[in-house]
């Protein structure tokens, strides 16, 4: 899950795995495998880095000791 600002300000959070592509035009707009779009205010560089934040996170294997 990565948090994310609609244009009025709102902070919500989106579930990463549901983006289907990124574009900017000029605001950010974000269309889910669902056919929804959300407009962000967030760059696309942004939205890029916290959904590879977010899937590094759930991806690591954890060290065994």
């Amino acid at each position: 899950m990565i948090k994310l600002t609609r244009l009025n300000g709102e902070q919500f959070v989106l579930n990463a795995e549901l983006i289907r592509y990124i574009e900017s035009r000029p605001d950010t707009f974000i269309t889910l495998t669902t056919d929804d779009r959300v407009i962000v205010q967030e760059s696309v560089d942004d939205v890029i880095q916290k959904s590879v934040n977010y899937s590094r996170t759930i991806r690591t294997i954890p060290v065994l000791s």
